[in-house]
């Protein structure tokens, strides 16, 4: 467990916890998963608060949902942060987004942190205020404060997921339109599609909890202010940076959350164009087998009489029959893939297009140049 001491001139790493609140400053308590309990006895001998076993047990479960909770004494925050993206696997289309909560005890006077051991925005901040110490960078004013610069950080991990999933539904569209390999491994999009969803409901809770943070401390603050007190734990300090903070904070969480949003509804209109693809291919298919099959019914008509067995047909023995009966067949196809061909039944859309395209150039280069 870290013990900062957070101070106007820099912040300090403590050898010992102290036994009191510093007479200025406050406490930046930081601690793992495995010393999620280590804190609560000296943080209840510095501040007086009492933690309740409910909120100790949430801040055990690796499980747990991104949370806002509020007692007189002190705020909890259960915030799921990112704990890896891992790319493409070796069939290049699957991602899986692995996440882990970070709990955050707020008190007067005092911050404590729960998280991964191999957290990087907490070890991260920790280094760059100690770093800070010399008066480079202004350390946070408030416990809250700090926790909206990790909070803010976290967030921003989110944001540069939004080029790599750009990029694997990029891929998904080229997989799903492109005509030369139908596409069957619906599987696998299905599991992207549910990794999006998990996002978007991750994303849901995030912004839930901040709200709800953000909310309960206006509203005590408002309470206060009417009464000419300010609340005990110190509910009324809401500064105009700290409400910048949280509404910059709030605005990364829903951009994150638009984001994915439009990245569903682009893999739907891509599911839909696919099935509208194959449909047209189907149909176009169709088009020419029906033509094919309407140019050889009469043939197959002709060649069906000529084949009947009576003892007397006419032109059956003559010497030019069968020639005549060529020839008569070739004109009928002839003549019908010519009228098919003057009403536009063998004519593709593709096909039509062009034609279009060279009628509009070849008109665009006759006309008189002023």
């Amino acid at each position: 467990m870290h013990v900062l001491l957070v101070q106007t001139q820099g912040v300090s790493e403590l050898a010992a916890t102290p036994d009191q609140a510093p007479a200025s400053g406050w406490l930046w308590f930081d601690c793992d998963y495995d010393e999620a309990r280590a804190w609560v006895e000296p943080v209840s001998r510095i501040t007086g608060a009492t933690v309740f076993d409910d909120h100790l047990l949430n801040a055990e479960n690796r499980q747990h949902p991104s949370h806002f909770d509020a007692t007189p004494d002190y705020e909890m925050i259960v915030f799921r942060g990112l704990a890896s993206a891992d790319g493409p696997t070796a069939d290049g289309r699957r991602w899986r987004i692995q996440t882990r909560p970070t709990v955050f005890f707020v008190f007067t006077g005092c911050l404590v942190t729960v998280r991964a051991p191999d957290s990087r925005t907490v070890t991260g901040m920790r280094r760059r205020l100690l770093e800070a110490a010399g008066g480079r960078q202004r350390p946070p004013e408030s416990p809250q404060a700090l926790m909206l610069r990790l909070l803010n950080g976290m967030v921003d991990r989110y944001l540069e997921l939004r080029q790599p999933l750009t990029e694997q539904l990029e891929r998904w569209q080229r997989m799903l339109l492109d005509p030369g390999r139908p596409f069957s491994d619906w599987y696998a999009l299905l599991e992207s599609r549910d990794e999006l969803r998990r996002l978007e409901q991750l994303c849901e809770e995030q912004l839930d909890a901040i709200q709800e943070w953000r909310d309960e401390r206006l509203e005590q603050a408002r309470v206060a202010g009417e009464q000419g007190a300010q609340h005990p734990s110190g509910y009324a300090v809401q500064t105009d940076p700290l409400r910048i903070r949280a509404s910059d904070l709030i605005e990364h969480v829903q951009r994150v959350l638009n984001h994915v949003r439009r990245l569903e509804a682009s893999i739907e209109s891509a599911v839909q164009l696919h099935f509208s693809a194959t449909a047209h291919r189907t149909s176009e298919i169709m088009r020419v087998l029906t033509t094919l099959s309407a140019v050889f019914m009469p043939l197959t008509l002709i060649t069906g009489i000529f084949g009947m067995n009576f003892e007397v047909l006419p032109g059956a023995h003559a010497a030019t029959g069968f020639w005549w009966t060529m020839a008569a067949m070739a004109a009928i196809a002839c003549g019908l893939l010519a009228w098919f061909r003057a009403r536009r039944f063998l004519n593709s859309p593709e096909r039509q297009l062009r034609r279009r395209r060279r009628v509009s150039a070849s008109a665009s280069q006759k006309e008189p140049r002023a």
